[in-house]
């Protein structure tokens, strides 16, 4: 087998699948492989379905594929009983021979053509009630006359067809009649060989069916068998399912078994061309679905990529504004704050003079190590003191006001006024310490 174009997943593939069924041909492994999409499961189910004679899950087809009956691309073997014709001789003898083979070959050839016309015009007929239960019952009546045969295909024509077509195998047609002597015999003999019934099952699908019923009579009349027994040949070539060969008449096994082999080898190389073809369609289609998938990756790569620098973006701007917004609040905040002690500062008492009586001198340490000296009155409130510290430049925009020992928070950042300085207990000369609560 060319294992080019195959993964080595898909060659091991092959590998099972010739070792379940027992396969010769790699070749016809890796095609019926192909046509299931590499599931070797379903494979080997189907296999096995047509192996038994049942029809596979695609073998769907209503109506039969159409194939080309001519006789100039058929093999024709036909067994002659009696005494063989003599030896032309002399002048007579060869224009008697030649005059007898024109009209055998235009009389044949009419044949095919009037049966092909005909069967155009047949094929507008309805389909018979039920072919499949002429192909069973056939089947059934065959198995209690002749045990010994190939197996059978339990579908229809038509499902026959379509599985040799998908499986790209040959279909032995055999139409049977039980009123030929010839036959039976050949049932009884040829047919019921076991080297031909090993041959038989392991190349071909074989179909069969009464010609006393309709879907026999319809099939006969479809391919033109007129002589009993005959076995058809059919495969496919150039993409057309046709007679491959016509065997008519009785014969021994090897006889037949040589017949069919001469069929087989001569149109085998039809059947590869369109494993080749099928294994090109489908290395064509799986490298086509692997360049959309590798297409679709990258795509989705490039989007992911897209979606992530515009995340980051967002997420940038996002963090920019946050930014902005907290500037510009900070700013609001000190704009605010200069607003706040431009009014708060008219709001703060005049220093009294010196030696003023109920004066407090007191010393603000600020955390930036400026003291600050500032003489109140003992009536002026804590809020004034809040408000002079607030006001000047270098104290902090939130501070607490602490006494140094025993050290305590004096209460003067409320709403209200407060207590007098009196009453908070500070007397004539006092140091006090502004801490930054922000700090």
């Amino acid at each position: 087998m060319d294992n080019d174009g195959l993964s080595n997943e898909q060659t091991e593939k092959v590998l099972q699948f010739q070792d379940i069924t027992g396969l010769d041909d790699m070749n016809v492994c890796r095609d019926i492989l192909i046509r299931h999409q590499w599931d070797l499961e379903v494979a080997f189910q189907e296999h096995l379905n047509i192996r038994e004679g049942r029809p596979s899950a695609y073998a769907t087809e209503s109506r039969a594929p159409a194939v080309i009956n001519d006789r100039f691309l058929q093999h024709v073997f036909s067994s002659v009983r009696g005494s063989p014709a003599r030896e032309p001789s002399g002048v007579t003898g060869v224009i008697r021979y030649v005059f007898n083979y024109m009209v055998n070959f235009w009389y044949s050839a009419f044949s095919s053509l009037l049966s092909t016309v005909l069967g155009l015009f047949r094929d507008q007929e309805s389909i018979p009630a039920d072919p499949l239960g002429d192909v069973l019952k056939f089947i059934q009546t065959y198995n209690e006359k002749y045990p010994e045969h190939p197996v059978f295909y339990q579908g229809t024509y038509s499902q026959a067809l379509s599985d040799a077509k998908n499986e790209l195998r040959f279909l032995l047609v055999y139409l049977h009649s039980e009123a030929t002597s010839e036959a039976v015999a050949f049932c009884r003999g040829a047919l019921a060989d076991p080297q031909v019934i090993e041959y038989v099952n392991r190349r071909m699908l074989f179909w069969g069916c009464d010609m006393a019923s309709h879907e026999g009579k319809r099939v006969a009349t479809a391919i033109s068998v007129r002589t009993h027994p005959t076995l058809l040949i059919i495969g496919m070539r150039a993409n057309k399912m046709i007679i491959m060969g016509r065997l008519e008449g009785d014969c021994t096994s090897e006889e037949l078994i040589r017949r069919m082999d001469t069929v087989v080898n001569d149109n085998e190389v039809w059947l590869n061309q369109a494993r080749q073809d099928r294994l090109e369609r489908d290395l064509t289609q799986t490298l086509r679905q692997q360049q959309d998938e590798a297409y679709q990756r990258s795509l989705q790569a490039d989007q992911e990529k897209q979606r992530r620098k515009q995340q980051e973006r967002e997420e940038a701007m996002r963090v920019q504004a946050a930014i902005e917004a907290e500037q510009a609040a900070e700013q609001q905040r000190k704009e605010d704050i200069e607003r706040l002690k431009l009014d708060l500062a008219e709001q703060v008492p005049s220093e009294p003079e010196a030696g003023a009586p109920d004066t407090i001198s007191i010393v603000f340490k600020l955390p930036s190590g400026l003291r600050l000296e500032r003489r109140f009155h003992n009536t002026n409130t804590m809020r004034d003191i809040y408000n002079f510290i607030f006001c000047h430049p270098d104290a902090p925009d939130s501070f607490e006001v602490t006494t140094n020992f025993p050290k305590r928070v004096l209460e003067c950042s409320g709403d209200e006024p407060g207590l007098t300085l009196q009453l908070s207990g500070l007397k004539n000369r006092e140091v006090l310490f502004v801490a930054d609560l922000e700090a």
